[in-house]
């Protein structure tokens, strides 16, 4: 890409790499001299500036650092992560952290909160693999995720409502190792007061209420927030009128699931084959 196709206005990207050329020129220094403050090669620089490589938050933070410029490159690259994520999930983070109950469904992958962080970490390397991301995104998506898991721990917990389809159970995600160690967590998890953990069997055919993963936030008011995604596409919805019917076919769904008691017996049985 050549210095006049760089348009701020094109995408977070070039923005990014617009922002970060002025700031170096401003200097009068070249990439490979920002490089060597940063602690990157100029290629490297290059790569960014031209919008053919993402930054990564160590980068960005190395930029201000090295440039001077406050957190105006990290401000940049928290703006362009929320903006990779899908529509809605930023948004749904923030109430997460404030809902007295937190209602998931999940198909095929453990639902975030419950990960952990080897699962975590096999399912972030494994987009690595299919160069969905690179290996420092990689490094960053698992440790928001402990952040949003860290944020749930403190006095007065949020009650929690997990259904999982029986394919999050049965799919071996990281090897037997680390699966075995996820299916400990799901028992634990179950274990707590403040918690409820089912699984959805196959079994239950076209019962089964929900065709995509499904969040649901109880906030203090009373009121109700719907979190929907499909792989490529997120929906955050607080209308009573959408919302609220999704939070009875929710309870309809518990209804279908197996009870906790059966949900921890059908997971100790796969637990045991992993061994």
């Amino acid at each position: 890409m050549n210095r006049k196709e760089l348009d701020p206005g094109r995408s977070p990207r070039t923005q990014f790499g617009v922002q970060l050329r002025t700031s170096r020129e401003q200097r009068g220094w070249t990439q490979d001299e920002l490089a060597a403050e940063m602690g990157y090669t100029g290629s490297h620089v290059s790569a960014v500036e031209t919008a053919r490589k993402l930054p990564t938050l160590r980068f960005s933070t190395s930029s201000d650092r090295a440039l001077g410029t406050g957190d105006k490159f990290e401000r940049l690259w928290r703006e362009m992560r929320n903006g990779a994520l899908l529509d809605g999930f930023p948004e749904y983070v923030g109430y997460e952290g404030r809902a007295t109950e937190i209602r998931l469904y999940d198909i095929g992958i453990m639902p975030g909160l419950l990960q952990t962080p080897e699962y975590a970490r096999a399912v972030a390397e494994s987009n690595v693999r299919r160069e969905a991301i690179t290996a420092e995104h990689a490094d960053e998506r698992v440790a928001f995720l402990a952040q949003r898991q860290a944020a749930l721990v403190h006095l007065h917990p949020p009650m929690m409502f997990v259904v999982m389809d029986e394919s999050c159970v049965r799919q071996c995600v990281g090897g037997p190792e680390v699966m075995a160690s996820q299916l400990d967590r799901l028992v634990e998890f179950a274990a707590r007061p403040t918690t409820m953990l089912q699984v959805a069997p196959f079994s239950i055919g076209e019962r089964r209420c929900f065709r995509l993963p499904v969040n649901l936030l109880t906030l203090s008011d009373r009121s109700v927030i719907s979190y929907s995604e499909s792989q490529f596409q997120g929906h955050l919805d607080r209308e009573p009128a959408t919302v609220l019917p999704l939070l009875m076919t929710y309870h309809q769904l518990q209804a279908e699931a197996l009870s906790q008691a059966d949900s921890v017996a059908m997971i100790n049985e796969i637990r045991k084959g992993l061994s």
